[in-house]
């Protein structure tokens, strides 16, 4: 756990230290990201913020986990690295059609998006299964039960939902950063109870680039995450609660992102069953709290509040699960 605790604190330095030249370079050489007409009228103030921050967490990561992972004993960290590559490029390709002066007229639709997630998803799923030998479901007071081949099934459900879920929920100034924290330090315990140190050490990691990043996207942000950030986020997410066994908590310590995606569903759902009535004032529902009037950082800290509660009754359930 020192091992883990040290990476993460020294991510965090290297993702703050990092941060500012990046958050410079895109201000002198990029269009800031424009801001859509779904978002509320506060958010036109937002317009020209630059975008693609996700390097600020993805760069340290990759450069933390090559010192402090043993690559050789521990191949399969390859895997989350793998998608966070993957999914980072497809959410690049996405950012880059947001810019106020873009070569696209916009990002990639959900479908192509939803398209490459799903390809990259079962790739990932049959790693899992067939070279890593990962199918297993930790039931609390129950114990643990071997899926055979439908874990592959679940496991590219388990990522594209992640996925997705942690995309919809980047829409306020440090909300998805604070949120995913919050959940890779609840993963990085419960693999660090199994004995699997290194899953511990990479999701420190994580959170420790996502602190640095915080540094940057707090109230008012200086840089967004983007798709490049929140794509990955979420799939790397996903990898490591299947990798602990445990994602079927995934739903509860991520209580936040279900909360964000159902919204947003059931929003487009009502709309198009009632001929253009809404369920919520605004989708998804962080936007329907500040068409409520809601400060946006009050908004984000309560969410915050959510998931560390959830996230503390997801260990203390993960540790109720038999040997």
């Amino acid at each position: 756990m020192i091992n883990a605790l040290m990476s993460g604190g020294i991510t965090f330095l290297v993702a703050a230290g990092i941060g500012w030249p990046i958050v410079s370079y895109l201000k002198r050489q990029a269009p800031g990201k424009a801001i859509s007409s779904d978002q509320p009228e506060t958010h036109k103030a937002k317009e020209g913020t630059p975008t693609f921050g996700g390097f600020i967490i993805w760069v340290p990561t990759f450069v933390v986990t090559a010192i402090a992972v043993d690559w050789i004993t521990h191949r399969s960290i390859l895997l989350p690295l793998g998608m966070i590559g993957a999914t980072g490029a497809i959410g690049f390709l996405d950012d880059l059609g947001t810019l106020q002066r873009g070569g696209l007229t916009k990002g990639l639709s959900w479908r192509i998006k939803l398209t490459l997630l799903t390809i990259f998803s079962f790739v990932a799923a049959w790693i899992l299964f067939q070279e890593l030998h990962v199918q297993s479901l930790n039931v609390p007071w129950l114990g643990q039960y071997e899926l055979g081949p439908s874990y592959i099934a679940i496991a590219v459900i388990t990522i594209v939902a992640t996925t997705s879920a942690v995309a919809v929920t980047d829409g306020l100034d440090s909300l998805a950063g604070g949120t995913t924290l919050l959940a890779f330090i609840a993963y990085g315990i419960i693999a660090f109870i199994q004995g699997q140190d290194f899953v511990a050490t990479f999701s420190f990691i994580i959170a420790g680039a996502n602190l640095g990043f915080l540094w940057y996207n707090a109230y008012p942000a200086k840089i967004f995450m983007g798709e490049t950030g929140a794509l990955a986020l979420g799939a790397s997410l996903a990898i490591v609660a299947l990798m602990t066994g445990h994602w079927l908590l995934l739903p509860l310590i991520g209580i936040v992102f279900v909360s964000e995606a159902v919204s947003n569903l059931a929003q487009i759902s009502y709309y198009k069953l009632t001929n253009g009535k809404r369920l919520l004032r605004r989708a998804p529902l962080h936007h329907h709290f500040e068409e409520l009037g809601w400060e946006e950082s009050g908004i984000v800290t309560r969410f915050w509040v959510i998931g560390l509660a959830a996230a503390m009754v997801g260990i203390a359930l993960a540790l109720a699960v038999p040997e």
